[in-house]
């Protein structure tokens, strides 16, 4: 297929007005970003840095929540495998759907050096049921906690793991 003069002209325009477009939206970005209009630390303003850090359920629980009170609720369906063949990829579902006003869904692994693993914030109207893998050090309860109407729900299971995950 052979293109005319014209159609080879159209096509180099296009890929000039491409390329002009691309650096333009990289140069705009780099300047929003020097300027500090844009900064990374507000994406992450809600971190909880130090409940990374804790090594105790309880010490997590209460640097995520402010409390370690917990109410078990069959609301809450926390999905894990009994055996895991690999503590680095633990296979987890947590589903929410029954209860109303989900903010939050946290995950805790009693026995990992720290033990908490992960929490999602829901947007109002998310459907609160998330799947992920988790990383284990050793056999020991998943927590799944739900913060939702200004209480915390939890349902848990016992995870064996055969291969350690956390440094195992």
């Amino acid at each position: 297929m052979t293109l005319s003069t014209e159609e080879v002209k159209t096509v180099t325009l296009q890929q000039q007005q491409r390329r002009l477009f691309i650096k333009g939206t990289l140069a705009g970005g780099a300047v929003l970003a020097a300027s500090g209009l844009i900064l990374p630390r507000l994406a992450m303003a809600a971190w909880p840095a130090e409940a990374f850090h804790a090594t105790t359920l309880d010490d997590a629980l209460t640097k995520v929540f402010g409390s370690s009170t917990l109410e078990a609720s069959d609301k809450v369906v926390l999905k894990a495998p009994g055996i895991a063949e690999n503590g680095a990829v633990v296979p987890i579902s947590i589903n929410a759907e029954q209860l109303e006003n989900v903010e939050s869904i946290s995950i805790f692994s009693e026995k990992n050096p720290t033990p908490f693993v992960a929490r999602f914030s829901l947007k109002p109207g998310c459907v609160p049921d998330i799947s992920t893998r988790v990383k284990m050090g050793e056999s020991g309860d998943v927590i799944a906690v739900v913060q939702a109407g200004g209480k915390l729900y939890s349902a848990r299971t016992n995870v064996k793991v055969t291969v350690g995950g956390c440094g195992g």
